[in-house]
């Protein structure tokens, strides 16, 4: 269809929206207005496919996968949105016509606060993924008023805001009243029994929860327009009266009132307290009850009886925080469904499968054994019973080990281990990385693997490049089509083809030319966006910022001990105590430290003086610049990793499972300065030897022996003298600062669990390297290049395939071709402004 006339019907339609919803004329309208109006446009002409994909899905009663996640992190949805409908052109057109600025209206969509992390980010590109790919499949996760915070740094410390990101409306969710469910808490559990003559267990005096249903569409790429459009469905207490105590509150209990209105308030409340561990225990419940009741109740529409819930079902468990869905899912279809207990225990190891994203003790959940009891009465029977059929497994199999039963052991003293009851509970798991995976099997759940070998299987992350590429930088986007096509958008594989480029001088000049566009744009930003701030939180001034020709050096991930931001740290105190350096630097940092987190926060700080100190040291300021950006959330990282020259990826061996954050960079043309950890080293196989320069450190294996950090500050006097500075009053200003630097002192010395002091000298070294490289523009393009085109095996699409044919035994289920003209065709009687045609 003609480009103009398509432009011409989106522009009427977004007239008549916001007309009809703002009472505004287009002309009138403010740039929010006009934002709403023009989203509601595309949703409405998404919700074509969105319908005829679920349609599809049930026609076909296809096995569907559903996702189970605490955090969600998709980044704006506006501009994701507009290329994965192949309509760029089209809504460059229409803007053209109404006279609107197209970053103007992405400006006004925040980030939505649904997660943290790598883990969160990680949820959103495989949601893109299995849209792309047209798997059937839906997200569960919960509707956070607030996301884990807003960071501001107020003279170096970090300050926790609201982060309100749906302050505004947002056009992009439907509320779904009619599929609202009830969640149970507390209580007494009465043992009854179901038709099998089985103990089950009834409930009495307990809370009632309602979780109201929002969901959100998830559209897949596609050339073609038949896109496939998922479902996100985020669950929240907020708008349901009912949840809000008001007896409680007439008695004066006005915190216990409000609880469980406010359990979808905060993604992790801060669990150092009794009242922070209740709501976290009750948001992973909250999750995992009102995704199967909805899931059950789903299954039930389509296939009639529950008997085939095993079949065709897949609840894929995103790390532990989901892990009660083995329990809860046990307990329904014994108590409501009447299933035998091996029935039900057989459909629920059918249905579930876990995935590990951690080794870190922290993040291997356990709940203490009498709040679960208090708060989940039922399940915790559930729990305690799997237990027994688990030990007596390990007991059969083990005859004469009953250490190792007890490691196997679900509850231990008092604890449940969340991570061993989804492990039991699942018919497979995997790490995320082949190390990741194999320290799992060989020391983390060795005990699984020697009772469930077939039970473990490796599948290595993947980012979407869509977004990660296509969509954050177009530069380079175009570059690579320019030479191998467009087919690497959906086979990213095809990336191998840049290869014989990257020896080619044009190419490795317009490579640097793209380079220096994004971080002139980069700059541009910060200087917008960016400042110092006073111990009150007041911009006092401009960051001084570099220009494009410094070699931009980025470490972008959440603050913690263990991927040793301190590391990087002491190595400027290295270089600025030298007061020299090969050419000129931009070292980033941007990243959170959980509020409850002091020795990340101590981090935070310590980058932030050694900032003040080279502003107020002139002559090294011109050549080195540290910078923390504040708030580091997905849309910034679509502007700052465009730019990077170096990613940093220098986690202790061992310690990351995988990473993804190290996929992003490389992909749009940084080289990594790394550790062999996670997935650097099958980036580095990918990538070969050759064209991967700034390899260091220990190994995971070399990690496991003895370490004392007194040895190296002994016997290195340029470590020494850095370390020294933390508690000699080189970088802080007062004595709040003084005393935090020489907590930190004492920490390295006597307890450098993440062994930053062993990697610093090679470390250090390998600096060098990068400076001497970087000061040769061809060879440091032709080895970025390189580093793309290997690239091609850490798209998510690669994992989510292996995913769907290792795991969930999915295929494809794209909307059916009648079905999506018969959507078309009536929603085309009803109205005559769609944007209509093929693309």
């Amino acid at each position: 269809m003609d480009l103009d006339y398509q432009s011409d019907v989106l522009a009427q339609k977004i007239k008549h929206l916001m007309i009809t919803t703002n009472g505004r004329t287009a002309r009138d309208a403010s740039v929010e207005e006009f934002y709403q109006a023009f989203c509601l446009a595309l949703r409405e002409e998404m919700m074509v496919n969105w319908t005829a994909s679920l349609d599809t899905m049930e026609y076909t009663k296809a096995r569907v996968l559903c996702f189970l996640s605490m955090e969600y992190l998709p980044g704006r949805f506006l501009r994701h949105t507009i290329i994965n409908m192949g309509a760029t052109e089209l809504i460059r057109a229409v803007l053209k016509k109404m006279g609107r600025n197209f970053e103007d209206l992405v400006a006004c969509e925040p980030d939505a606060g649904l997660g943290n992390g790598g883990l969160g980010r990680l949820s959103s590109c495989f949601l893109d993924s299995l849209a792309t790919l047209q798997y059937p499949a839906r997200g569960y996760g919960l509707r956070y008023q607030y996301g884990i915070f807003e960071q501001e740094i107020w003279n170096g410390k970090q300050v926790e805001r609201p982060d309100c990101w749906l302050l505004n409306i947002n056009p992009w969710e439907t509320r779904r009243d009619a599929l609202a469910v009830n969640v149970l808490f507390g209580g007494k559990s009465i043992p009854s029994f179901n038709k099998n003559g089985e103990e089950v267990y009834l409930l009495e005096d307990y809370e009632e929860v309602r979780a109201l249903a929002y969901d959100s569409p998830i559209i897949g790429y596609s050339e073609k327009p038949n896109n496939s459009v998922l479902t996100l469905r985020l669950w929240s207490t907020k708008e349901s009266p009912r949840n809000f105590q008001l007896q409680r509150y007439n008695a004066g209990f006005l915190d216990t009132a409000a609880e469980n209105t406010s359990l979808t308030d905060v993604l992790y409340p801060n669990d150092n307290t009794e009242l922070g561990k209740r709501v976290r225990l009750k948001q992973e419940f909250l999750l995992v009850s009102a995704s199967i009741l909805d899931i059950i109740r789903r299954h039930l529409r389509i296939h009639g009886d529950i008997s085939s819930l095993g079949d065709k079902t897949r609840m894929q468990i995103n790390d532990t925080h989901p892990s009660l869905v083995i329990a809860e899912l046990v307990r329904i279809l014994t108590k409501q469904y009447d299933f035998s207990w091996q029935k039900a225990w057989e459909t629920c190891q059918e249905c579930c499968s876990y995935t590990n994203h951690t080794v870190l003790k922290e993040g291997l959940e356990e709940w203490n054994g009498h709040r679960v009891h208090e708060l989940l009465p039922r399940q915790f029977k559930i729990i305690q019973r799997l237990n027994l059929e688990l030990c007596n497994q390990a007991r059969a199999k083990f005859p004469n080990d009953e250490e190792k039963v007890r490691r196997l052991s679900i509850l231990e003293n008092g604890q449940i281990k969340m991570s061993h009851l989804a492990i039991f509970g699942s018919h497979k798991v995997n790490g995320v990385a082949e190390l990741h995976t194999h320290i799992l099997k060989t020391k983390i759940f060795k005990d699984f693997y020697d009772l469930s070998p077939e039970k473990f299987i490796n599948v290595t992350n993947g980012v979407t490049q869509r977004r990660w590429l296509l969509d954050c930088n177009p530069l380079l986007s175009a570059f690579i089509t320019k030479r191998i096509g467009s087919g690497w958008i959906c086979d990213f594989t095809q990336l191998h083809k840049l290869a014989p480029f990257a020896s080619d001088p044009e190419s490795q000049q317009e490579f640097l030319r793209i380079k220096r566009q994004n971080k002139t744009k980069l700059l541009q930003f910060l200087k917008a966006e960016t400042g110092i701030r006073d111990a009150a939180g007041k911009m006092i001034a401009p960051y001084p910022l570099p220009d494009e020709n410094a070699l931009f050096d980025l470490q972008i991930k959440r603050i913690h001990e263990y991927k040793r931001q301190l590391m990087n740290a002491l190595y400027l105190i290295m270089v600025y105590q030298e007061g020299r350096i090969s050419c000129p630097r931009f070292v980033i940092f941007g990243g959170k430290a959980a509020p409850g987190y002091e020795r990340a926060k101590q981090i935070i700080r310590l980058i932030c003086a050694i900032s003040r100190k080279l502003r107020n040291t002139p002559e090294m300021h011109k050549q080195l610049h540290v910078l923390f950006v504040e708030n580091y959330n997905v849309s910034r990282a679509e502007i700052l990793i465009p730019a990077a020259d170096l990613s940093e990826q220098i986690s202790m061996a061992g310690q990351e499972a995988s990473g993804t954050g190290n996929m992003k960079l490389a992909m749009n043309g940084a080289l990594t300065i790394g550790t062999e950890d996670g997935a650097n080293i099958e980036m580095r196989q990918a990538i070969t030897d050759t064209w991967w320069p700034f390899r260091f450190g220990a190994s995971a294996q070399e990690n496991e022996k003895p370490y004392r950090a007194l040895d190296i500050y002994a016997q290195d006097a340029q470590i020494r003298r850095a370390i020294d500075a933390l508690k000699d009053g080189t970088f802080a200003e007062n004595e709040k600062e003084a005393a935090v630097f020489s907590q930190m002192y004492q920490n390295l010395l006597e307890n450098d669990t993440y062994r930053v002091l062993q990697d610093l000298r090679d470390f250090y070294n390998t600096q060098k390297t990068v400076e001497e490289l970087f000061q040769k523009p061809s060879a440091w393009a032709e080895t970025a290049l390189h580093n793309m085109a290997g690239m091609g095996r850490f798209s998510v699409d690669v994992a989510i395939r292996k995913y769907a044919e290792e795991i969930w035994h999915l295929t494809p289920n794209p909307p059916d071709e009648v079905i999506l003209n018969k959507v078309r065709s009536e929603y085309a009687e009803h109205d005559r402004c769609k944007i209509g045609g093929p693309k």
